[in-house]
């Protein structure tokens, strides 16, 4: 690996020992320090103990859709056109995004790790990617969101996940289209096709694969050790299984940081560490079955039979339906009371709780969600974290993956 010193400084033990004798050449991530003996001889069996006591983590989908306030999916619903959508990124400037503010936040409510969204379906980017200059970096805010959560949560030891739309670009002019998949979400429902699309022939696709390890190379070499690599969507890659060199991405990953974990919501291959599905942690096996048919089925199946006995996470979200923030949602974001319960469902169940919170069209937490956190965490500091052993059957109705 090679980190640049800005990089790697931040993410330092202050302990040369543990540096010089560690199985790889660089220093133990802040966020493993407690598992440091295990990290010298097994630096991903670390992040595995590491995670299993994490136990609950802040979400962020934050981007051009929050501007919009309608949910992280307005492109799409809307059918709003690449060129106008890219408009967005002229008004992006993030003025109260402050990583301090959202790592203390986390560690208030009794949190160990977060998880940002460094690219959405949208593909604009939280982080400065030389692959295009549709980016965070190049927007009117001149930040890479990126690198300042990667600091703050290295100063506060909390881990840090990226999550990554793998198989989902409605604005790669090569990701593939609706007519060639059974799933239709591939491309907005446009009357006439959008002049940025290309994609022609399954071979096209290797443009898109190419620009994905690019980032993905930028993301595990620029920002210092992550706790894992989050991808999505699943149903984009159980559609069109063969387009995707998955062992390949996942190779990537693990050959340039062997300790971060890999996470695709119930799994593509069943050999990702933890699964991640929505809400109640179930198979997506008959919902594939319905709208993709038996051999997605199929794959679906083999997957979470490999990885739901894992130790793995049940990712949720503070509004009811949205996980980009969605203006008429106001006002009716969960408490506490709707929290606590979902915190013992997934630990009964041997998961984290993921919770989200879409930020504001400025990048502020929205004040709800932070009250919310910060009862929470009083609540795990005073009683100790809910009890398992009297998990309570958490019903809630289908919403759209995240």
């Amino acid at each position: 690996m090679s980190w640049s010193r800005r990089d790697f400084l931040g993410g330092m033990v202050a302990t040369a020992s543990v540096s010089a004798t560690c199985g790889s050449s660089e220093p133990v991530p802040l966020h493993l320090q407690d598992f440091a003996d295990l990290y010298r001889s097994e630096p991903r069996a670390a992040s595995l103990a590491w995670f299993q006591q994490a136990r609950f983590g802040l979400f962020l989908h934050y981007g051009l859709y929050s501007i919009l306030g309608r949910g992280e999916w307005v492109m799409f619903h809307e059918k709003i056109r690449v060129a106008e959508y890219e408009k967005l990124k002229g008004q992006f400037a993030a003025r109260r995004w402050d990583a301090e503010f959202i790592t203390d936040l986390a560690c208030e409510a009794g949190m160990r790790y977060v998880n940002l969204t460094a690219r959405h379906h949208d593909s604009f980017c939280l982080f400065e990617t030389a692959q295009n200059d549709f980016h965070s970096m190049a927007s009117p805010a001149r930040r890479d969101l990126v690198g300042e959560l990667a600091e703050c949560c290295r100063k506060k030891k909390l881990g840090l996940f990226l999550y990554y739309s793998y198989a989902l670009d409605w604005r790669h002019p090569y990701f593939f289209s609706n007519e060639v998949s059974l799933w239709k979400c591939a491309r907005p429902n446009y009357e006439q096709p959008d002049p940025a699309y290309r994609f022609q022939r399954d071979e096209d696709f290797r443009y898109y694969i190419e620009f994905v390890h690019a980032q993905l190379r930028e993301l595990l070499t620029h920002y210092g050790p992550l706790a894992g690599i989050w991808f999505d969507p699943i149903m984009g890659y159980y559609s069109r299984p063969e387009l995707f060199p998955i062992e390949e991405t996942y190779a990537l990953v693990r050959r340039l940081q062997p300790h971060c974990l890999i996470s695709f919501k119930q799994g593509a291959t069943g050999t990702e560490d933890f699964a991640a599905p929505e809400r109640e942690g179930a198979s997506l096996e008959d919902r594939v079955r319905k709208l993709l048919g038996e051999k997605a089925a199929a794959i679906a199946a083999r997957a979470w039979e490999a990885n739901r006995t894992k130790w793995n996470e049940i990712c949720d979200t503070l509004q009811p339906m949205a996980w980009g923030y969605r203006k008429d949602d106001d006002g009716r974001h969960w408490k506490a009371d709707q929290v606590w319960p979902r915190l013992q469902a997934a630990w009964g169940r041997r998961c984290n709780l993921l919770l989200n919170s879409g930020p504001l069209p400025e990048g502020n937490l929205h004040p709800e969600d932070a009250q919310t956190l910060r009862e929470v965490g009083r609540r795990i500091r005073s009683e100790g974290g809910p009890n398992p052993s009297t998990t309570p059957s958490i019903q809630t109705g289908e919403r759209r993956s995240s």
